[in-house]
């Protein structure tokens, strides 16, 4: 994790190793970091952020990815962290409670991958790597893409139910 910076961006700062369910705790890492932040942020800090975020993501999960030669290893976790501050930041202001019920539903959506969430994921799975020299990034892409559109279906639910 530490021989390259885009490690520890993708890898989640250490997040991305847990033995069980890395998934599940890069995005508790992302909630964690997301409540720490909260008091210092306001909209427009929140935009820029993930202006940043967004693109480094992007180089740090085509980095890993490609130097651990595999397409989607389930370590990186960087989308997970981006995707449910960006959720998160959708359904602010929200309580506890609504925090749990954005983490429950993205993270039904990012595992079960239902219509548009099985779409993109599997949008660059068949790339070569041997024949598409551009197939890390096209691999690092993917990598975000599908848990973007995991966090905007989970937001659908969220919104509605704040607008009832």
């Amino acid at each position: 994790m530490l021989r390259h910076p885009a490690h520890l961006i993708a890898l989640g700062f250490g997040s991305g190793l847990s033995p069980r369910a890395p998934g599940t705790a890069g995005t508790l890492w992302a909630w964690l970091v997301f409540v720490l932040l909260q008091p210092w942020m306001n909209d427009l800090r929140w935009l820029l952020l993930m202006l940043v975020c967004l693109p480094l993501g992007w180089w740090a999960c085509s980095v890993t990815a490609r130097n651990m030669r595999v397409l989607d290893p389930g370590s990186i976790v960087w989308d997970e962290v981006v995707a449910f501050w960006l959720l998160l930041w959708l359904v602010a202001p929200s309580g506890w409670m609504a925090q749990l019920a954005a983490f429950a539903l993205f993270r039904f959506f990012d595992a079960v991958k239902l219509g548009p969430v099985a779409w993109a994921d599997q949008l660059f799975h068949g790339v070569d790597p041997h024949t598409d020299r551009r197939a890390w990034i096209k691999a690092g892409f993917g990598i975000m893409l599908d848990d973007l559109i995991a966090a905007a279906c989970a937001a659908l639910p969220m919104i509605a139910w704040r607008l009832a």
